[in-house]
């Protein structure tokens, strides 16, 4: 016995000689930095030291590790090492030594040993009797809109009592009805993981996690559609304003959630400031909860001040409870309650909350937009950050100065402005680290009822969730109508554009509410009062109510008045938008010019100018984009020698500002938008019908196949317009040269080589966009998978030039870019209505453009294509483009579209390579798919989110050629079977062109013989 003490007391610290010079960083540090490692180095160092294998064998560790590679469905093996080496295809006798025994004589880790108490301590009496949060029986709709929608968080009971769910959702007959059904499981990143429901359920068992892995999934309706007729939304809730968004253009709102003892929800703020409710059918969960403005102690906000994306540093439910709640004064607690199977819970807009299962429970959850948060949501969706901060973490979101500063308002706490501003380059908000407690007044006073003295000033004096008093903070620097939208919004900004017009037309007796709101998101406001001016001036029709508020999700404000539309450019500030109208301009001019049958497909100019906004009222300068009007010249928004005539703003002008623009920097290019008081506009005539974007789902699967036909008919007629010559105020020869030499410098091509000038600034501009690819598509996150954005550096080709195949023909001749359109969107085809005569074989015109036109007669009432809308992103480049937006936004991936486009289209995309080029490393040129794949890549929009989130089988694509396979593989059929239908079609011998474009510029009737005589 003696000596077995003396043993004992001759183990040492093994730490300091095990880690080495590792020894100075603490336990979580090192725990950290394993996380970020490969199985395989994590497995190596295992073998370093006796301390080094205990904390490369520990269950977190390996849970991190594992998780971190995955994607698509998880099987548990027992043990999270286990599931990773089965995943990694480990052997089976190489798994087994994993099962050893750790050893921790002579090491001690109070950071280890917490991690190991939270695994496996239990929740049993882990709860309340009563909680803090009111518990109502038989709730009005009047007392729940008069006491707590919007106010204050309650529980509710027997509002679950008729579901068939409060019998069937249990766990043995969940695994019956959905045993082989995969969900989608909750955890800490943005990959998508899901479970077979069983594996599900046996995870479960096994499990010992500190924060375990539970079922939170939004689609759960989808894959287990039966699952929607065992509940129904409780009578309280049942006012959604999403509800007038199709299913797959409304951010995510119902959630299916099942979790063991220890899961949960750490604290946040529901997205976008929506209120939600909550109904448990089995186990018990322990909710958390503070007032809007209130951080709980241990988070962080952060607001990036560049886009406004909110980003939260929290613990897990369980570890704030056990680590943090204890050390919490009673005035600093927050509202708690234990939630009880049958049971629903209240959380309104802008609270925080936080959940803990106390056993294993299932539930269902909805977040909706009523009238009550309706103005909160569309506030939280403005650009900016500083709005954004407040509403989540009050005054600790502003500097003295800021909130001095703030329009009509006057602050009573003076104690509050202590705090430290947000830093500049990462906003962050914490709570007040001081040590006196300003929660408590001069009598060391507190309330009663739940809320603490604190809660009281934050909210009554110094803080108040409140609106008006919410707006005063949005940043006036920024034009809401054009800043960068936040990637954390739960919908883009055309979704918003689309979900505020369709509230506006469908719900007027709601208007002065959704008019408010649309203020606030948009500046609505500032942009109907700028369309009342140009009325005005033009001697147009004063708008109506009806017609005050901006329709269409594009990005400038457009306004329909009477015969007209009114269209105000703000996107991208003042030198984007004077280009954007000045190259709308001079093509239209170039159309007639050349009596193209385009121009009729295209509404009519009937005016255009710039309006200005100077000491208090509004000025109006006609302007066709023929020469510099004055307010511009001022500006000096024109680079090298101005012209007094011709189109200085026109496409070749527009083409150095975008390859300016590619290499300026975010927070530049929000400096660059920043508020602007002059704006050009176009006003044309107006087409009768409306836009697909409306039409989409009422249109029959002809009315859609014509379209795509009309498609493919207009833009090859885009595609062979002639190009505006180089002007020399645009490129002098020394800049010509200049440019060359530039152009050979980055492409590596020898001296003798030449570019031609007409695709330099074309591929300058892609080379500066490939140069943060990565980063960009980093920062576009989900539903991009991690594993391609790896690889994409690599797909690329190292010289874009190879995309247009700049190398000379057998001709001799170089391939030339085109006008391209590079935005038909759904909201930029325009559809009018005619009928299809039951007994007659024309078709007659609908004496109206309305939606509820009807001949009366049992005619047919169907849609065809008008017009194409929208020309201010036009420009030159390889028309592949023009084809991205067309297949992904308006046929929707659609192969059948695509190919009766192609059809109609009928000319070749991708220059024919000589039969004499040698193959191998330039297989992939010869692919057409592969060049619209890259242009997705490079694209200035996040297309390739709406590729993964169209073709979501892509998600877990292991190459780049996997999704352009999927997504374009018919293009290469196509352009084999054209380029055998045209056999000898040449370039034509002048300057590259192809030898119809040229005789484009000849009498109409010239070039459709021609054409139609080569393609027949």
């Amino acid at each position: 016995m003696e000596g077995t003490q003396s043993q004992v007391m001759e183990v040492k610290d093994r730490r300091t000689v095990a880690l080495g010079e590792l020894r100075i960083l603490p336990d979580e540090i090192i725990c950290a930095i394993l996380e970020n490692l490969t199985p395989r180095d994590v497995a190596r160092l295992a073998c370093v030291s006796s301390v080094m294998y205990i904390l490369c064998n520990e269950e977190p560790l390996w849970m991190a590790v594992c998780l971190k590679s995955a994607r698509g469905q998880l099987e548990y093996k027992g043990s999270w090492k286990e599931t990773t080496l089965h995943r990694q295809q480990v052997q089976h006798e190489f798994a087994e030594p994993s099962k050893m025994t750790l050893n921790f004589d002579g090491f001690n880790s109070l950071f280890l040993y917490r991690r190991f108490y939270r695994c496996f301590t239990t929740l049993d009496s882990f709860s309340f009797e009563k909680g803090n949060v009111e518990r109502k029986k038989n709730l009005s709709l009047e007392d729940f809109h008069h006491e707590y929608d919007g106010q204050k968080p309650v529980l509710i009971t027997e509002l679950a009592e008729t579901w068939p769910a409060r019998s069937t959702w249990t766990l043995e007959q969940l695994l019956v009805n959905y045993g082989d059904t995969a969900f989608r499981i909750s955890q800490r990143s943005s990959k998508k993981i899901n479970m077979k429901f069983k594996d599900y359920v046996s995870y479960m068992k096994l499990q010992h996690d500190e924060d375990p892995l539970y079922i939170f999934d939004d689609e759960f309706g989808e894959v287990a559609p039966g699952l929607l007729k065992d509940y129904s939304v409780p009578y309280l809730f049942q006012e959604d304003l999403f509800d007038v968004l199709d299913r797959d253009q409304r951010p995510p709102f119902r959630w299916l959630i099942i979790g063991p003892e220890r899961s949960g929800a750490s604290w946040h703020v529901d997205p976008a400031l929506t209120s939600a409710w909550n109904t448990l059918l089995c186990g018990r969960k322990r909710w958390a909860l503070y007032p809007p403005g209130r951080v709980p102690l241990g988070v962080t906000v952060h607001v990036n001040d560049e886009d406004g994306d909110v980003n939260i540093e929290t613990p897990t439910s369980l570890q704030w409870w056990l680590d943090i709640y204890p050390l919490l004064a009673d005035e600093d607690k927050p509202i708690e309650c234990t939630q009880l199977p049958g049971e629903t819970i209240f959380v309104p807009s802008g609270w925080w909350h936080c959940v803990l299962n106390l056993e294993t429970t299932i539930a269902v959850t909805q977040n909706f937009v009523n009238s009550k948060n309706f103005e909160f949501v569309c506030l939280d969706m403005a650009p900016g950050y500083r709005h954004k901060g407040v509403c989540r973490a009050g005054l600790l979101a502003v500097d003295e100065n800021t909130f001095r500063n703030a329009k009509g308002n006057v602050f009573h706490d003076e104690e509050w402005l202590t705090h430290p501003a947000i830093m500049r380059e990462e906003k962050r908000v914490r709570v007040s680290e001081t040590g006196e407690d300003p929660c408590v007044d001069d009598n060391n006073e507190k309330t009663t009822n739940g809320f603490s003295k604190c809660y009281s000033n934050l909210q009554n004096q110094n803080f108040s969730y409140n609106i008006d008093f919410l707006s005063i903070f949005l940043e006036e620097v920024r034009d809401h109508y054009s800043s960068i939208w936040s990637p954390g919004n739960c919908i883009s900004e055309r979704e918003m554009r689309g979900w505020l017009h369709k509230l506006w037309v469908g719900k007027p007796g709601m208007r002065n509410l959704i008019w408010k709101g649309a203020c606030l998101a948009m500046n609505t406001d500032k942009w109907s009062s700028c369309m009342a001016k140009i009325c005005a001036f033009h001697n147009l029709p004063a708008p109506s109510d009806d017609e005050r508020f901006p329709v269409g999700t594009g990005s400038n404000p457009v306004f329909l008045i009477d015969g007209y539309v009114i269209k105000i450019y703000v996107e991208g500030g003042l030198e984007f938008s004077i280009h954007g109208l000045g190259t709308e301009l001079e093509f239209y001019s170039l159309l007639y010019k050349v009596n193209c049958s385009l121009k009729d497909h295209i509404p009519s100019v009937l005016g255009s100018g710039i309006l200005i906004y100077e000491n208090g009222s509004y000025t109006t300068v006609p302007w066709d984009g023929n020469g510099v009007p004055d307010v511009i010249a001022k500006c000096n928004l024109v680079p090298g020698k101005s012209v007094a005539d011709g189109y200085p703003f026109g496409v070749w002008s527009k083409q150095q500002f975008e390859y300016r623009e590619a290499g300026i920097s975010i927070h530049e290019l929000v400096n660059s938008v920043a508020c602007t008081k002059i704006w050009p506009y176009i006003i044309t005539r107006r087409c009768e019908g409306d836009i697909f974007a409306h039409l989409r789902d009422a249109l029959s699967w002809d009315d859609v196949l014509n379209l795509a036909s009309f498609l493919g008919d207009q833009l090859r007629k885009l595609h062979l317009l002639p190009l505006p010559s180089l002007p020399d105020s645009i490129y002098s020869d020394n800049e010509k040269k200049t440019n060359l030499s530039s152009m050979n410098s980055i492409l590596g091509v020898t001296q003798h080589s030449s570019v031609p000038v007409e695709w330099g600034l074309f591929i300058e501009t892609l080379t500066r966009k490939k140069k943060d690819v990565s980063s960009r598509l980093v920062r576009w996150g989900n539903p991009i998978p991690s594993s391609l954005i790896d690889k994409v550096e690599k797909y690329l080709p190292e010289d874009i030039a190879m995309l247009i195949n700049l190398s000379k023909d057998e001709n001799g001749l170089h391939k030339s870019p085109t006008w391209i359109h590079m935005d038909i969107m759904d909201d930029n085809i325009h559809m009018e209505p005619y009928f299809l005569g039951s007994c007659l074989n024309e078709n007659v015109p609908c004496s109206n453009g309305a939606m509820d036109c009807n001949s009366g007669n049992g005619e047919q009432r169907k849609w065809r294509p008008s017009h194409i809308l929208d020309f201010s992103d036009l420009s030159i480049g390889d028309p592949l483009l023009d084809l991205i937006p067309i297949h992904v936004d308006i046929f929707r991936g659609n192969s059948v579209l695509l190919k009766r486009f192609l059809e109609s289209y009928r000319l070749p995309f991708v220059r024919r390579i000589s039969q004499d080029e040698p193959e191998g490393s330039q297989n992939k040129f010869r692919r057409t798919s592969y060049h619209a794949m890259c242009y997705c890549i490079l694209h200035d929009e996040n297309i390739l989110g709406a590729i993964f989130s169209l073709w979501k089988e892509l998600g877990s694509a292991n190459s780049w050629e996997e999704v352009e396979e999927a997504v374009w593989g018919d293009l290469n059929k196509y352009e084999k079977s054209l380029l055998k239908k045209l056999g000898s079609v040449k370039y034509a011998a002048a300057d590259g062109k192809w030898c119809f474009q040229l005789l484009f510029v000849a009498p109409y009737f010239s070039y459709k013989f021609f054409v139609n005589f080569i393609l027949s």
